[in-house]
């Protein structure tokens, strides 16, 4: 479990499932994805078992995000194994109710997200954004990531935006010692 000022990060449940595939119908959520969302939410339970598995194998995945102030569930974000032209990389992904927007939310989940990958050890970390979602992109500049490469994915045009995890300088790993 993550938490940040006003959002707690936490494995998603079967019990999330409802919650979730009310969001995913809501106006503009599923705009820019490639495919759309489950058309049910026993196809959304079956979609979060496969994340469950996934979190085993992996060590991440992708985490119920809720509201610290009120409890409730408002999306959900994390990481995920992609390839990109060939290549292994980890995403960070979002997706918030579309009731949170403008509030920078998903700026808060991703940099807490980002900051768990490279405590996992990973030195690159991207998000594939839509090359319309102004917003998403938003997100991945608020985060320190930069437009590395414009690419297709799942048949989409997409940006590749990346942020490379910098080790300490040694002066200042010396200084702390």
């Amino acid at each position: 479990m993550l938490e940040t000022k006003r959002l707690i990060l936490r494995k998603l449940t079967l019990d999330d499932a409802e919650a979730l595939h009310r969001i995913y119908y809501e106006p503009g959520v599923f705009k820019y994805f490639s495919k759309g969302p489950p058309d049910s939410v026993e196809a959304e339970r079956a979609n979060i078992a496969r994340h469950l598995d996934y979190y085993e194998r992996h060590g991440f995945g992708l985490w119920a995000t809720i509201l610290r102030d009120s409890g409730e569930l408002v999306g959900r974000c994390g990481l995920l194994s992609q390839e990109i032209d060939g290549v292994a990389e980890v995403e960070i992904g979002y997706l918030l109710s579309p009731r949170v927007w403008g509030r920078g939310l998903a700026s808060e989940a991703a940099r807490s997200i980002r900051d768990f990958g490279f405590e996992l050890g990973h030195s690159r970390l991207i998000s594939i954004i839509d090359t319309q979602n102004i917003a998403s992109k938003r997100v991945a500049a608020a985060i320190g990531m930069t437009l590395w490469k414009q690419t297709q994915f799942h048949n989409i045009d997409v940006e590749i935006y990346s942020i490379i995890h910098e080790a300490q300088p040694k002066a200042a790993k010396d200084a702390g010692d």
